[in-house]
Formats: structure tokens, C-alpha cells, sequence
């Protein structure tokens, strides 16, 4: 007898528990999206911009310490003729391309920027003078660069081969009465070194600021002089000094892709 009330107390203890376990709502499992993490700007890419800024340049104008005239050679001890300061302005632009191991940043640039710059100079000998102008046209480079990077910002240093293109008039003058004018025009080679930094507003878009630094050397150009053409070598040595910003617009071929977490 005592089993058999055991055994009844049994189902019905289990037969309620079924019962309430039925009752009960059940929650759907719930989604959890995949969460993205994003990962550090990736400064590897090319890129395409423009530029503009301020230039500064010092101009020194000497005779060559040798000049030969009609077959005869003269020792002039290249005599300083006088010197210039062109101070102007340039607007242009540039295309690269950067690659970042690390921190590190690796690139090379282009860029061509259109000049206009001017300096004007006398020499007055009594009743004679001669009257210079110089004229800075264009201005463009190729460099390499090297930087590092905290994230979005690049501080970087560049240099590498640089040309500019000038232009010079002089006019003879003596008691107010022009005796003879000279012109010339050259393309100039030399070397450039700067600094600046960059930041990324966008992953597509950056700005920077920069100072470059560039010497051309010493460079004989030689002025036609007129109504009697004659041929006037002058050596002209020149260095410059140039501050620009500008904007480009990075195209990520080389970036990274967002890193995806699932839980």
C-alpha cells in the first residue's frame, strides 16, 4: 500500500512540473551583428593634388673668371656685377605615390608649379647705369620621401633633382640715354631638400604644409645684347626658399581592410 501512494505522488509531482514547464514563454535566441574594428590609416597609396605657396630666391650675377672675345681670352677675375632678391608666388601640382611598412612611410613625388616671381636691380656709375630684371616662370621637382606616421598625421622629409625656368632683361643706359640692352632665358637644374607634415581629414583626403629649400649652383647664361648682337656670358648663382600647402586626394589601392570580430 505504501508503494503504490509513493508511486502515485510521483507521477503527479512530475505530471505538475510538465505542466507548468508548458506554461512558460520561450525566448528567441538573440543576433548579435558582427562587430568591425577598425584599423590604423594606411598612408600606402598613390595620390594626385595642387599646391600654392610663397618663394623667395637670392640671385648673384659676377663675370665668369674667364671670357673670350673675337679668338682672345680675358682673365676678369670674375668680378661681382651685383646682386637680386625675387620674391613671388606659385600655384601648381603634384602626384605620388606612398608605400607604409610600420610606422614608416615611403614615397616619391612629382610636382610643377607655375612661378611668378620677379626682381630688379641697378648698378649707377655716375652718369651711367645698367638696370637688371629677372624673372622666375615655372618651377618643378622629383623627389623621394621618407616620413612616419602617428596614425592620420605624416611628419616627413623629401629631396631629390629640382629645375626652374628664367628670364632676365638688362638695359644699358647712359645721361638718360639707353646705349644697349641684353636679354637671356634659361632652364636651370639643381638639387632640393625640405620638410613638412600631412594629415588625413577623410580616407581620402589629406592636407599639408611644407619648406623646401633649393640651390641651382652657379650656371653661365649668356644675354644677347641688341641692336648690335653680341653674345654676354654671366655667371649666376642662386638659392631659394619655398612655403606652399596643399590638398590631395588618395586613391587606397594598398589600404588595409577593416578587421570583422565575430562573437
Amino acid at each position: 500500500m505504501r508503494k503504490l501512494l509513493l508511486g502515485t505522488a510521483f507521477f503527479g509531482v512530475v505530471a505538475a512540473g510538465s505542466a507548468l514547464a508548458a506554461d512558460i514563454p520561450m525566448k528567441a535566441p538573440v543576433y548579435k551583428a558582427p562587430v568591425v574594428v577598425p584599423v590604423a590609416y594606411s598612408w600606402s597609396g598613390c595620390y594626385v593634388g595642387g599646391n600654392g605657396g610663397g618663394l623667395w630666391a637670392r640671385k648673384d650675377f659676377s663675370v665668369p673668371p674667364i671670357v673670350t672675345f673675337g679668338g682672345t681670352t680675358f682673365n676678369t677675375g670674375g668680378a661681382a656685377i651685383g646682386s637680386q632678391d625675387v620674391n613671388g608666388w606659385l600655384a601648381g601640382g603634384q602626384i605620388g605615390c606612398n608605400y607604409q611598412t610600420g610606422a614608416w612611410v615611403f614615397g616619391i613625388q612629382g610636382d610643377y608649379d607655375w612661378v611668378s616671381a620677379r626682381g630688379s636691380s641697378s648698378a649707377v656709375f655716375g652718369p651711367a647705369g645698367i638696370f637688371e630684371n629677372t624673372r622666375i616662370s615655372s618651377l618643378g621637382s622629383v623627389t623621394g620621401r621618407v616620413g612616419y606616421a602617428w596614425d592620420r598625421f605624416l611628419a616627413y622629409v623629401k629631396g631629390g633633382v629640382a629645375w626652374e625656368r628664367d628670364s632676365y632683361d638688362v638695359t644699358a643706359v647712359f645721361a638718360g640715354v639707353p646705349l644697349f640692352g641684353a636679354n637671356a632665358s634659361n632652364t636651370r637644374t639643381g638639387w632640393t631638400i625640405g620638410a613638412g607634415g600631412e594629415y588625413a581629414f577623410t580616407d581620402y583626403l589629406t592636407g599639408f604644409v611644407e619648406g623646401d629649400y633649393y640651390d641651382f649652383g652657379t650656371r653661365t647664361s649668356t644675354f644677347t645684347t641688341f641692336p648690335v648682337a653680341i653674345g654676354l656670358p654671366i655667371d649666376i648663382k642662386e638659392r631659394k626658399f619655398v612655403a606652399k600647402a596643399g590638398l590631395n586626394w588618395k586613391f587606397n589601392w594598398f589600404a588595409p581592410a577593416p578587421v570583422v570580430t565575430r562573437y
